[in-house]
């Protein structure tokens, strides 16, 4: 395999739901040992870097168990599935009850064949670490109950939805400080001795099978909040945080393997020094989905180091789908937006066709969604556009925007290029509701004294432009609501 690309193209697979859809595609069972070569093929013709099989962990019996005594579950699964049964939920796969490939996916070896044939094609692995909680089954609840946060019955007596009674003991359940616990989790301890020796074993041991992770709610680890949730739980508060323990254990005996957080709380800068490759850039997600443009433009003037180690995204499957939350136009402004800027591009399995129902991850089956053609169509066209060397080492940069003292519509646009020395590249993106317009000012000098052709890749129009134009008074641009230019740049003559 090549190197990591700078800036990869991921894709989010749900395996459970995807293999089963395979099975009534191609009329026969299908694991990860069997799919079949085209499926392979058509994910590796989208130009992805990466593919990430959510879910391939075996899942938890305890934990289902659990989640179909939730009102608030069961709610949810019928709001996505109106004619669910207790036999569509197979597990959450962020409770786990051990990091073996679950048979029913096809097992270890049904993995190492869907790796290879990735790797055939040039596409990487990465899978799920869940580093905050296990399963109530898992075997540390009985063997290591050390490593768990423990309560007694007093906590059971007063909080019995955030405590769970195991045999003679009594066990947190695991959550995140701002929200109640999960009831079919158990919490791991981060600041026991021997947790993290489990956790750096339990990690080289899936670094055997892929070729990175997608780390849940990794922020929770930190010393600092790790701290500030438990209290004196925890016990003991060590001197070295628990990514700066792990990761560097890990990379010594496999130093390309790649470490992606999933990070909230202003703490994707945190996580960076501590040596994650990327983090999800949330904030991003949540200025675009609100519409402002002018906010997202000033969140892109951070440092190049925490540009290029940020996830983009306009759509996980912990978020509602793009379709649905970015209506009339604003989907596709924000795609081409979000798959131009620096560090990794996350999609999500369903995004490319329009769906609309965000899936609870417990379920095995989503109800039928008919794909969207037009949408589609300009995925496909997007990501060849972004298919380029250009686009995954090249240099990137904001450009700057000029408006008018009567009209200060280029606040409404985003405006950004790559260049490689052999490849240019020109983005502006109309983030509004609004018609807008903005003089673009281009960052190259060598632009002057020559005639520049601007193909828009997305329209397949043309364009002649000076060069001289471009850099002194800036490109001018006129974009209707939500509409972008996407140009490649090539010198027609002196």
């Amino acid at each position: 395999m090549k190197a990591w690309p700078k800036h990869p193209v991921i894709y989010e697979i749900n395996t459970w739901v995807w293999l089963g859809e395979l099975e009534g595609i191609h009329k026969r069972p299908v694991t990860l040992a069997t799919v079949p070569a085209e499926e392979w093929d058509r994910l590796a013709g989208f130009g992805f870097d990466v593919i990430w099989l959510m879910g391939v962990w075996e899942r938890s019996p305890a934990g289902i168990a659990i989640s179909l005594q939730n009102s608030g579950l069961l709610e949810d699964f019928k709001r996505a599935l109106p004619d669910f049964t207790a036999a569509d939920n197979v597990g959450s796969p962020y409770c786990v009850r051990r990091y073996r490939v679950d048979e029913r996916l096809g097992g270890p070896e049904g993995l190492a064949m869907a790796r290879n044939m990735l790797r055939q094609r040039g596409i990487r692995l990465i899978l799920d670490f869940v580093p905050n909680h296990i399963a109530p089954d898992h075997p540390w609840v009985s063997e290591h109950p050390e490593y768990l946060i423990q309560g007694d019955s007093a906590d059971l007596l007063h909080n019995p939805s955030a405590f769970l009674s195991m045999g003679d003991k009594v066990f947190a359940c695991g959550r995140d400080p701002f929200f109640p616990a999960w009831p079919d989790v158990m919490q791991l301890n981060a600041f026991d001795p021997g947790l993290r020796t489990a956790m750096i074993e339990t990690v080289r041991e899936i670094a055997a099978q892929c070729d990175g992770i997608r780390c849940d709610m990794a922020m929770l680890m930190l010393n600092n909040i790790f701290a500030r949730t438990w209290g004196d739980r925890a016990v003991i508060n060590p001197t070295e945080d628990f990514w700066s323990m792990l990761i560097p254990a890990v990379k010594t005996s496999q130093a390309d393997f790649l470490f992606l957080a999933e990070a909230y709380w202003d703490l994707e800068w945190e996580l960076q020094q501590q040596g994650f490759d990327f983090c999800y850039d949330k904030k991003l997600y949540d200025r675009m989905e609100q519409g402002d443009a002018e906010s997202a433009r000033l969140h892109l003037h951070a440092d190049s180091f925490y540009q290029n180690k940020m996830v983009r995204f306009i759509e996980n499957h912990d978020e509602p789908r793009a379709a649905a939350a970015f209506p009339d136009g604003k989907a596709k402004a924000s795609a081409v937006a979000v798959f131009t800027l620096p560090g990794a591009r996350l999609i999500h399995e369903g995004q490319l066709e329009g769906r609309k129902v965000r899936l609870p991850v417990f379920l095995a089956r989503r109800p039928f969604e008919a794909v969207n053609l037009e949408l589609m169509a300009f995925y496909r066209r997007l990501l060849r556009a972004i298919d380029h060397d250009v686009f995954r080492s090249g240099s990137w940069q904001l450009c700057s925007l000029l408006g008018w003292p009567d009209n200060q519509s280029c606040q409404n646009l985003f405006a950004c290029c790559w260049d490689n020395h052999e490849e240019r590249r020109l983005i502006i993106v109309n983030f509004s509701p609004t018609t807008s317009q903005a003089c673009v000012q281009v960052p190259w000098a060598d632009l002057r004294g020559k005639m520049w052709s601007l193909l828009d890749l997305l329209e397949g129009i043309s364009y002649q432009r000076s060069g001289d134009e471009m850099v002194n008074a800036g490109l001018y641009v006129e974009l209707g609501p939500w509409e972008f230019h996407f140009f490649q740049m090539g010198s027609d003559h002196a």
